[in-house]
């Protein structure tokens, strides 16, 4: 049988590439794909999306959700992804139109039509946030929620201490993390690196004269010279791949342990700030004096702290080639 995936998506180049990597994958059905405002406006992500399903062949169904946050105006990411999201290479309209029901709708069907669901979440939580509002019990039918998302205990990508998909939606990443689904956090800082594609892996990628491959790494034009001036490091950078992967393999990651997250909704200097109590602190004995009822709680979230890099680029080239 195969395992069922819910994907929700603020489509952008990343994004491509982990749909592709779950809709490609053989013992994984994707039931739905649910679009989210984030790093490009929300039309433009479900566009998006159904371009690149319709890409890999793959009629699953794709759901337009929340056009902001619960509580923020939105704040996307063009520079990053170019305006349309994808390198603005000029793709052509998708043949398909987004199913007429909500996504936070979809969210709440497809989880109690799939017990034992995994969520996979790419960008800002505000549809998994409103959906676990709305009908709290879904959470006993999912079996993972893969959140790509957060910079446990290192800086961040958007400000010094929040990377964007977090920061963007604090108050709903806020509600996910306190709701009680079976997080597993894979931050930004694992893309970083050898996790990059290199010149020579984006020619091993462009050399299978597939068009999967070949739209993976154009539509990341723009995100890698984004990359470049960011971080100074030279490839294409992928998020949410890396995340795919921890989903479709748990094993890719090679160190993970629980502990206990709060995210920082208040604060201008630390807005979206995934807390982690990585040492227990606020349970420690000693510490009394410091401790919180805002970081006082049984782990909620396991932090994936390494990523087996070589095999991570080996699934990359499985679904592209």
């Amino acid at each position: 049988m195969p395992r069922v995936f819910l994907i929700d998506t603020d489509t952008a180049s990343d994004d491509a590439v982990a749909l592709i990597m779950a809709l490609r994958w053989p013992d994984v059905r994707v039931a739905a794909i649910t679009v989210v405002s984030g790093n490009v406006p929300l039309d433009q992500a479900t566009r998006n999306a159904l371009y690149t399903a319709e890409l890999c062949g793959a009629d699953v169904p794709v759901y337009a959700g929340a056009a902001r946050p619960l509580l923020r105006a939105p704040v996307h990411a063009e520079w990053y992804h170019g305006q349309d999201g994808l390198g603005d290479r000029g793709y052509p309209p998708p043949k398909r139109v987004a199913e007429k029901q909500h996504a936070v709708d979809a969210i709440i069907e497809t989880v109690a039509a799939h017990p034992g669901i995994v969520i996979v979440t790419l960008g800002p939580l505000t549809n998994l946030a409103l959906a676990v509002a709305r009908a709290p019990h879904l959470v006993k039918n999912v079996s993972r929620c893969v959140v790509m998302g957060g910079a446990p205990c290192v800086e961040g990508n958007v400000t010094p201490a929040a990377e964007y998909n977090i920061w963007v939606d604090p108050e709903a990443a806020r509600m996910v993390f306190r709701s009680g689904l079976p997080i597993e956090m894979v931050g930004w800082q694992l893309c970083r690196g050898d996790a990059n594609l290199k010149q020579d892996e984006i020619a091993k990628v462009l050399a299978f004269g597939t068009p999967l491959a070949r739209f993976a790494v154009e539509c990341n034009s723009v995100a890698m010279e984004a990359n470049r001036v960011q971080t100074g490091e030279i490839g294409i950078s992928l998020p949410d791949p890396t995340a795919m992967a921890v989903a479709l393999d748990p094993s890719v990651c090679l160190n993970s342990s629980r502990h206990y997250v709060e995210i920082e909704t208040t604060s201008e200097l630390t807005r979206g700030m995934t807390v982690v109590d990585r040492l227990g602190v606020s349970h420690d004995e000693r510490n009394q004096a410091t401790w919180s009822p805002l970081l006082a709680g049984p782990p909620n979230a396991s932090i994936c702290w390494q990523l087996d890099v070589p095999r991570f680029k080996e699934m990359l080239y499985r679904v592209l080639g």
